[in-house]
């Protein structure tokens, strides 16, 4: 199983990025996927989750603000981040498994997210 996250990068505050991950080796139809990130110092933290019939579930620190979708052609999940801040500063992880709310089956590597002027 294989998770390639992608697409971060340094972002004004205010700004907009979209993550991407790129999944193989998993049957992606059948799994839940979600984000997670990583503030320097601190724990890993739940941001967003999409089940495999498409309804999401956000962190009520980015409800509003961010979306996730998935392709289920190009075995692909996204994570649109408008209006960021400093705050979301960190590492994003893409995971996968069977619980929509919080999948953790399976994990990608991190794409640093850097929101500053």
């Amino acid at each position: 199983v294989q998770l390639q996250a992608s697409g971060g990068g340094l972002v004004q505050p205010g700004g907009s990025l979209r993550l991407s991950c790129a999944a193989s080796g998993i049957g992606f139809r059948i799994y839940a996927l979600g984000w997670y990130r990583q503030a320097p110092g601190k724990q890993r933290d739940f941001v967003a989750s999409i089940s495999n019939t498409a309804n999401g579930n956000y962190a009520d620190s980015v409800e509003g603000r961010f979306t996730i979708s998935r392709d289920n052609v190009k075995n692909t999940v996204y994570l649109q981040m408008n209006s960021l801040k400093p705050e979301d500063t960190g590492v994003y992880y893409c995971a996968a498994g069977l619980d929509w709310r919080r999948p953790g089956d399976y994990w990608g590597q991190g794409t640093l997210v850097t929101v500053s002027s």
